[in-house]
């Protein structure tokens, strides 16, 4: 049976990783429908999600282009993995704190509770390490998010530390886990 993930895509420099991502879940036989936040899109175009995923990139949860169908409930209810990734500091606090202002945070909030929920952050090591941004991954995980921890890496903006998106080889195989179990 296709099982369907849910990707959903916040603005951080890794964005355009996500491509990757999507092409390497495809490739595997997942169907994949992608999420964005608007800050994503200055990152990584939606067609090229589109067109690497095969489906319709959901960008604002005011549009709905079916009749009867409400994207960010429905796509919680047809997907049997949500994956936030890259996962920002911006939207890890909108997460945590139930703020529904966007695609990717109205979906997470509708999601149903037993749904696998995975985040791997991607950020500036001072942003990552910053209490309160470890506070709202600690909340999130009461909530039953998994996190797949940012590496140590040369980042961006040229500091050195933790808050570089994981490798795709760990995110595929936390990916794998999460569906298998």
């Amino acid at each position: 049976m296709t099982k369907t993930i849910l990707l959903a895509v916040s603005g951080s420099i890794s964005a355009y990783k996500a491509a990757d991502l999507v092409s390497h879940l495809s490739k595997q036989g997942y169907v994949i429908h992608v999420l964005m936040t608007q800050a994503a899109t200055d990152f990584i175009t939606p067609l090229t999600m589109q067109v690497l995923s095969k489906n319709p990139v959901h960008l604002d949860v005011m549009e709905e282009k079916i009749a009867g169908r409400i994207n960010h409930i429905d796509l919680g209810k047809e997907a049997d993995l949500f994956l936030l990734a890259p996962a920002s500091a911006n939207t890890l606090a909108q997460l945590a704190h139930g703020m529904a202002n966007n695609m990717v945070t109205a979906t997470a909030l509708a999601l149903p509770a037993e749904l696998p929920k995975l985040i791997a952050p991607a950020m500036n090591t001072k942003m990552y390490n910053n209490p309160l941004t470890q506070a709202n991954l600690a909340s999130l995980k009461q909530l039953g998010y998994q996190e797949i921890p940012p590496k140590s890496a040369l980042l961006a903006c040229g500091d050195h530390g933790q808050g570089a998106l994981a490798d795709l080889d760990i995110i595929l195989k936390k990916v794998e886990e999460s569906l298998s179990e």
